[in-house]
């Protein structure tokens, strides 16, 4: 399959994706959020001081802010990703307990410009779709594909997602890192593909 090929195909994911995600009512989206908490906490081992990059939901995600809570409440450090620029990777942000939270563009929030910069063990990622070999369909801006290339090392990467999402096969280039695991309200799948880069 050629590059044009493959982006022609992720276009077409993601235009389904959108209506699939964008159909699911709003009681069965807090329902949801509230069992993929339950489950992420259920089924996610996080080594304490592990430092986990969340997402401010936008439009249709899954609301991932349960997640947030606990783990802030908990003490585990919290990372929120900042736009600096269309080309750019994204700046993971400390949300420190107390920290107001500012618009950060594309109606995200995130930790103020001072707040320390940091690199995470564990991300949680926002995604369109996902498939049974935990490859992860994006938004195709390649904020995540850029932000994991420049990393020190590769952290845990945990997709959140309504089941609705799942894909039978998305296209994998050589920049797609897979993910690990994806949380949705139906449980926690594992992937094993921590060692693939």
């Amino acid at each position: 399959m050629t590059d044009d090929m493959i982006e022609e195909a992720k276009a077409a994911l993601r235009t389904r994706a959108h209506a699939q995600r964008d159909a699911i009512g709003h009681d069965a989206r807090v329902d949801a959020g509230k069992a993929v908490a339950a489950h992420f906490f259920d089924g996610i081992v996080l080594d304490p001081g592990a430092i986990v990059a969340a997402y401010w939901p936008i439009r249709d995600e899954l609301d991932c802010q349960p997640i947030i809570i606990r783990l802030m409440d908990s003490g585990q450090p919290v990372c929120l990703p900042v736009v600096l620029g269309d080309a750019e990777p994204l700046e993971m942000r400390l949300w420190q307990e107390g920290a107001a939270l500012y618009p950060a563009g594309f109606g995200t929030l995130a930790p103020e410009d001072s707040a320390p910069k940091v690199e995470p063990d564990v991300i949680l990622v926002p995604l369109l779709g996902f498939d049974k070999h935990g490859t992860r369909l994006g938004y195709g801006g390649g904020y995540y594909d850029r932000t994991l290339a420049g990393l020190a090392r590769r952290p845990k990467l945990i997709g959140l997602a309504f089941a609705a999402q799942e894909c039978p096969e998305i296209p994998r280039e050589d920049h797609d890192v897979p993910l690990d695991a994806v949380v949705t309200e139906n449980g926690v799948t594992m992937f094993g593909n921590q060692d693939e880069r």
